[in-house]
């Protein structure tokens, strides 16, 4: 079985729980994971990492202090050569979808992005990734000496990471001057008036609400069950809704205790979003919405019809 090799995804001093998530299904995999962490001020972060690993390969680097691709490419392309690692595992975030493709092409190996499993048969490495908007999953093989995985976030469960001794290897790198493209800083998003990343409990709202004139009637039920209103990416395009409250690959990403989703179909970028509430609750009138296949209760109506009936149980419940 092959070598797994990992890249610690960090931003303004703090490891990106993806970073974990990986950790989490590479550990299943082979037990001499190792990590790379990149960077110029590692002494902090690396005790985040190392007791999950076998080994941490820290790449001191004068002066990146925030992810760049054309670096972290060109340093990753000698780490690999030298080392060779059946899978590098990167996440499938911005800061991913940056990377591996050039990274990819530039050692000429194989890259499957937005995995959502793999693993290993035969001496290839395989991989689940979604098609169709998650209607169907694809098994797609990869045989080349090293293969390059993006993992979508969410994918696996962070908790319950075996501790390791963890070694550690210093390797120094000169930063090589890439003038086409640098690192400016971070542009801050506006405070949102609801953080619903911090919510216990969320009603979230899809195309199924028909209009804005009845997202009044979703926000009721939230504040009845003492929880915020949130919603899926086609609300805010439609600006129903601000895009502080958007869940799902391209907006948040919540761990709620409840979840309720109306009128919310379940596209994979949304599901990527929630899926990790403890419980979920989905209203659908088409009863093979995809969304019924993470839901762990269902209703199968139109929401116009349950919200009304669901206020007036939670009414009759408070006399």
């Amino acid at each position: 079985m092959g070598k797994v090799m990992v890249l610690v995804e960090h931003r303004r001093g703090e490891i990106r729980e993806i970073t974990y998530e990986m950790l989490k299904k590479a550990q299943q995999l082979d037990e001499g994971v190792e990590a790379v962490l990149i960077g110029e001020n590692l002494s902090e972060l690396k005790e985040k990492v190392r007791p999950y690993c076998s080994k941490l390969i820290m790449v001191k680097v004068e002066g990146l202090n925030e992810f760049n691709s054309e670096p972290y490419q060109h340093i990753l392309s000698q780490l690999l050569v030298q080392r060779k690692p059946k899978i590098l595992l990167i996440g499938h975030s911005a800061q991913g979808m940056d990377l591996a493709p050039s990274l990819g092409a530039a050692l000429g190996c194989g890259v499957i992005t937005d995995v959502v499993d793999f693993g290993f048969q035969n001496g290839e490495v395989w991989a689940i990734r979604q098609v169709y908007g998650g209607k169907l999953s694809a098994k797609v093989k990869a045989s080349s000496e090293t293969v390059i995985l993006t993992v979508r976030s969410g994918s696996f469960d962070p908790q319950g990471l075996l501790a390791f001794k963890g070694e550690e290897e210093e390797v120094t790198f000169p930063l090589v001057p890439f003038p086409y493209k640098r690192f400016l800083g971070f542009l801050e998003a506006p405070k949102a008036e609801v953080d619903i990343t911090q919510a216990d409990i969320i009603v979230s709202v899809g195309r199924g609400i028909g209009g804005p004139e009845n997202i009044p009637l979703a926000e009721e039920l939230a504040k009845a069950l003492g929880g915020v209103l949130a919603c899926s990416r086609p609300v805010v395009d439609k600006g129903w809704l601000p895009k502080d409250r958007q869940v799902g690959t391209s907006g948040k990403t919540v761990k709620p205790k409840v979840y309720i989703a109306l009128g919310i179909s379940g596209a994979f970028q949304h599901v990527a979003g929630m899926k990790g509430a403890q419980m979920i609750i989905a209203v659908n009138k088409d009863p093979k919405a995809p969304i019924f296949n993470v839901a762990h209760y269902g209703i199968v109506g139109d929401v116009l019809q349950v919200i009304p009936n669901l206020l007036n149980k939670l009414k009759e419940r408070k006399k």
